[in-house]
């Protein structure tokens, strides 16, 4: 079997962005693929310390995606669907130090989100910002995972992951890891096309950041929905006075009509054409509000059906399966370096 392998981090509260950027399509690939790969979702807890995070919220914030992941209709009795955190399986961090080893300074400082977050947060650059990439490919080589869905902006580390692999099986003559696919194949897999990102409601040139300070720019899964609805209400838009989809000159109406599709699971198109033409954009936010406040009362509805315990449970029995794939896969890389015979 193959593994697909994915991690989200849960170090703030997701928005609606996040859900269907990454929880959606994650649950419909692992449905898809489920009868014939082993899917490993994990919670990579350990990444979290990478940018300022409120610790005493972490525990908690954790337990609370796994309900996420649950509520979005993740099957977690399929025998071939694991949940883990990363921080229960210890040799993510041991790999890791032997990577960093074996991987050039000069490769690691190539990395684009390096640069980009360490010029963002100057006053907050550590050693672990610039580290992550290797632990994040000790995370999938540990599993000899072949597909790893990720964001555009990740596939860098995904072939930073693929070349230490190659170093390391040509360095001592064997198939210590499995090379996972290489970016145009794992972007075929995903499905990842020109993305239809979910934008701030106040600023619609930029996506929706859970991070953002502004309330009003994000809608919160955790959000009151009649809160949410309103938030939806007073959403940017712009003074062209007809509704068209268009991301350049009119991103607010656009970023609408994209909440409005994936909500009610109907083709963009089909929405396009319902409001084409029509000049209400009264009429367009009440909808579109209509359907965001019905959506999460029946989200939350089924996150609050699930108890911590049912969590702990799934998550137990996920670390068990990893600890003794990634056990493994240790001990032979451990055994290749000359730490045992």
């Amino acid at each position: 079997m193959n593994t697909i392998l994915t991690g989200v981090r849960v170090n703030e509260e997701p928005t609606l962005g996040n859900f269907l950027g990454a929880y959606v399509p994650m649950v419909n690939l692992s449905h898809e693929h489920a009868k014939d790969s082993q899917i490993n979702f994990f919670v990579p807890d350990l990444h979290s310390f990478t940018t300022p995070v409120e610790h005493s919220k972490l525990y908690d914030l954790t337990i609370k995606g796994v309900k996420y992941y649950i509520a979005a209709g993740l099957d977690v009795d399929n025998p071939n669907v694991h949940f883990y955190r990363q921080s229960r399986v210890p040799a993510h961090a041991q790999l890791c130090w032997i990577l960093d080893c074996f991987t050039p300074f000069g490769e690691a400082s190539r990395m684009t989100q390096f640069k980009e977050k360490s010029a963002e947060h100057p006053d907050a650059i550590t050693v672990g910002l610039f580290n992550y990439p290797i632990l994040m490919a000790a995370d999938i080589l540990l599993y000899d995972a072949k597909y790893v869905p990720v964001g555009e902006d990740q596939l860098q580390h995904l072939e930073l992951a693929r070349n230490i692999a190659i170093r390391m099986n040509n360095k001592f003559n064997q198939e210590l890891f499995t090379l996972p696919a290489p970016e145009q194949e794992q972007i075929k897999f995903m499905h990842l096309k020109k993305a239809l990102r979910i934008r701030s409601l106040t600023d619609p040139t930029k996506k929706m950041s859970k991070s953002a300070e502004n309330e009003k720019s994000k809608i919160l899964l955790s959000d009151d929905p009649k809160q949410a609805a309103k938030k939806i209400m007073s959403a940017t838009t712009d003074s062209e006075g007809v509704i068209r989809f268009d991301m350049i000159n009119q991103p607010g109406i656009s970023n609408l009509l994209t909440i409005e599709s994936l909500l009610t699971n109907r083709d963009i198109q089909d929405v396009i054409s319902d409001w084409a033409g029509q000049t209400s954009y009264g009429d367009l936010k009440r909808k579109v509000a209509d359907s965001v406040m019905h959506f999460l009362s029946g989200f939350q509805e089924r996150v609050n059906a699930i108890t911590d315990d049912d969590v702990k449970a799934i998550l137990e029995k996920g670390e068990l399966y990893a600890n003794e794939i990634a056990n493994n896969k240790l001990l032979q890389v451990e055994k290749a370096v000359g730490l045992y015979k």
